[in-house]
């Protein structure tokens, strides 16, 4: 296996952050090598620069973050007959081991032995996409359609987030939809649940710019929380209002304050992740509400890149803005400006 080199958005502590030379290889059997073109800056990404990590995740050597990306098939290796040179494509940065018990049972989003791209969770940690040549599995290299740009195909990974999150709620034709934290996969989040039929969205944050995008992409109502705190109060007649809370925000306040609003028998899906919370227990048995989790995705990968190319779903007005690679920092910078920017890019020519 050949290997030359290119350069890279490469972590090596808090807020120490190198665009550096990292390893291009030339793919082996049944692999392709990608040069990457779009990369979106993830929650998880900002964790890594801002505090090394998050809960026990710790970077503990250097590495390229990154898996929100996209590029151009360059080169592929030996026994790969389903892509050729040339192909443009989403990454799927999750890559299960296909043979552990979840593998088995079909829910490889749990493997136990997942290499997901841009990982600190393993050890060695799984390097990831920032960069302008990866090598990857071919079944990895989703095509897109030539209606799709670049900077909308690295949106691909927390589009299916999203779409995952909507399995867990189950059918939202129709329902009534609270969607708390307007983050990119908030945001997002509203996007699935109106494409999915929903006949009511209410966003909330704590910023008027996310919201503003909340609403461009399908709420019917956005409320900025810090300005009307009681906002959800009137939602709380007659035992709750909404069928469906995605919880987005990660944060005790938003999940517990929002409970009061969920009509009995309602799903809670908790998406974002923080700490550990305090749930009000008794007010969950008496309402029989029913608490989900959801954890990244599988099959609905291909899906979301298949929705953005018949243009059923619309991500563009989440590209806050694009930057350079060479100037990752300003970037980092950027994406945590929230008056600003839902979704920063990094750009790899």
């Amino acid at each position: 296996m050949a290997v030359s080199s290119s350069l890279g958005v490469v972590i090596h502590a808090p807020k120490d952050l190198h665009v550096e030379a990292v390893p291009s290889v030339t793919p082996g059997p049944g692999e392709v090598r990608v040069a990457i073109e779009a990369g979106g800056i993830c929650g998880s990404d900002l964790h890594y620069f801002n505090h090394g990590g998050f809960g026990t995740v710790r970077i503990r050597e250097p590495m390229v973050l990154g898996h929100e990306i996209a590029g151009t098939i360059v080169e592929v290796g030996p026994e790969v007959t389903t892509i050729s040179p040339g192909a443009r494509v989403a990454v799927n940065p999750s890559r299960p081991c296909g043979h552990c018990r979840f593998c088995r049972e079909g829910m490889r989003h749990e493997c136990v032995d997942m290499h997901f791209i841009g990982s600190a969770m393993r050890f060695p940690h799984a390097q990831g996409g920032f960069r302008q040549s990866l090598t990857i599995r071919a079944e990895q290299a989703v095509p897109v359609a030539d209606t799709v740009s670049m900077a909308e195909a690295a949106m691909a990974e927390p589009l299916s987030v999203c779409l995952h999150a909507a399995v867990q709620a189950g059918p939202l034709q129709g329902k009534r939809v609270l969607v708390t934290g307007c983050g990119p996969i908030g945001v997002l989040c509203v996007a699935v649940a109106r494409h999915a039929g929903a006949a009511e969205i209410v966003a909330t944050d704590i910023a008027d710019y996310p919201l503003s995008i909340a609403r461009q992409i399908g709420a019917t109502r956005v409320v900025n929380m810090l300005e009307e705190p009681d906002a959800l109060a009137s939602y709380t007649s007659d035992k709750g209002h909404f069928d469906v809370q995605f919880e987005c925000s990660g944060n005790e306040r938003a999940l517990a304050g929002a409970l009061d609003a969920i009509r009995p028998g309602g799903i809670v899906v908790q998406v974002g992740l923080g700490g550990d919370v305090k749930l009000p227990i008794n007010l969950i048995v008496a309402k029989e509400l029913q608490l989900r989790g959801t954890f990244r995705f599988d099959r609905e990968f291909p899906l979301a890149v298949e929705l953005m190319g018949r243009g059923q779903i619309d991500v563009k007005p989440l590209l806050s803005a694009t930057v350079p690679f060479r100037n990752a920092l300003e970037a980092f910078a950027l994406a945590q400006d929230r008056s600003r920017a839902v979704k920063v890019q990094l750009t790899f020519a």
